[in-house]
């Protein structure tokens, strides 16, 4: 009798719990501040602080983006920008829209964002079978030369998605040692650099990052673009607005096929021009573990290991950023880990509370003071 009365109690429970809410393609559903465990003052405080901190970089990217790399040699415009909009933002709950203020439907460029969505598709091509392990050289798969050599040819998946490859060469015209080089050098100390041992020192590079977005390219045989849209935006009922971008040079060809390869940001102009509710859709498929209204779009596996933090900075995973390390926000849980891009551009996660913060076009300096009056927000 016991036995019987356990098997449906856990029954019970199974299939009593109430299912988790997943927005529709044409309506995401809304819980007030109550519903949702915060306060109407919180809420409002961080929907207030986020438009008083708006980014103070220029409107026109064009410009921003030429002012903010103007120490890099040689820096110039290579693919498309877009004039920004204002401040904009969302806070998710348990799969509710709780606040948000701006306008979130509007598409604009999201710069190093791109990253962890460049870092989705490496993790579908794990979960496929198409790379084999993290660990494997990425010389196995990639054979045209842009791994030749002894150096490059140590560099392995894991450490490209890390960004400590220390990758040396040129791709599509642009050399690695041009990007962010160090303020203190001159041309020749950056040309002649000393390459450190792929895993053992990180370096914020955009060069690099799309090495691994040509060597993904390479793997998947068609643009990724079209592997994203077809294996997690669709899906996930993302608009049909959102573009991804390359550089006016970064086309190659495939299997007879021309395709472009996208950059990782926008840094030259290009990446992910993208819409704040879009943003929102993908957060809350990681703060589900890849799950999607009970389809695995994308492996547990892989939400766990895009947290590896790197040995080289605690404070990177897999392309995503992590709060630890020396960059870690005070005051803010150390499980969480979120997407930052320039100008104030982020996707902040937090799976053990289900809840997801987007915030576009916010001061970056003020970000860490955001998410702490988010989370003072929250109902003691």
């Amino acid at each position: 009798m016991r036995l019987i009365l356990l098997i449906l109690f856990v029954v019970c429970i199974i299939t009593c719990a109430p299912a988790q809410y997943f927005p529709s393609t044409t309506e995401w559903e809304t819980h007030t501040a109550e519903e949702a465990g915060f306060t109407e003052a919180g809420l409002d405080s961080v929907v207030q602080f986020a438009l008083r901190n708006e980014y103070s970089g220029q409107r026109d990217l064009r410009l921003a983006i030429l002012e903010g790399f103007r120490r890099e040699p040689g820096h110039t415009l290579r693919g498309p920008t877009k004039e920004r909009g204002e401040p904009a933002g969302m806070i998710v709950k348990d799969g509710y829209l709780v606040t948000s203020w701006g306008y979130t439907d509007r598409v604009d460029m999201t710069f190093s964002v791109t990253k962890s969505y460049l870092s989705t598709t490496a993790g579908l091509a794990i979960d496929d079978g198409l790379i084999r392990s993290v660990d494997d050289p990425v010389s196995e798969y990639v054979w045209d030369g842009t791994f030749a050599g002894q150096h490059n040819g140590q560099i392995t998946w894991e450490h490209l998605l890390q960004q400590t490859s220390d990758w040396s060469g040129t791709l599509f015209g642009l050399e690695d040692w041009t990007d962010r080089p160090d303020p203190d050098g001159t041309y020749d100390s950056w040309k002649n650099r000393e390459l450190h041992v792929p895993g053992t020192h990180f370096k914020y590079n955009d060069v690099r990052v799309n090495v691994l977005a040509y060597s993904l390219l390479q793997v998947w045989r068609e643009p990724l673009p079209r592997v994203l849209k077809r294996r997690i935006m669709d899906p996930i009922g993302a608009s049909t607005t959102w573009r991804w971008h390359g550089y006016d040079d970064s086309w190659v060809e495939l299997d007879g096929l021309k395709m472009q390869s996208v950059s990782g940001g926008g840094h030259h102009g290009g990446g992910l021009f993208i819409n704040t509710e879009d943003h929102a859709r993908l957060g809350l498929l990681f703060a589900r573990r890849g799950n999607w209204n009970g389809e695995q779009l994308i492996s547990e596996r892989w939400v766990d290991m895009i947290r590896t933090p790197a040995e080289a900075n605690a404070s990177y995973g897999y392309m995503w950023w992590l709060n630890a390390g020396d960059r870690a926000w005070e005051g803010v849980p150390d499980h969480v880990y979120y997407a930052a891009g320039f100008g104030g551009n982020f996707i902040v996660i937090d799976e053990e509370r289900d809840l997801v913060v987007v915030t576009r076009w916010l001061e970056p300096s003020e970000i860490g003071a955001f998410m702490r009056r988010v989370y003072a927000a929250i109902e003691p």
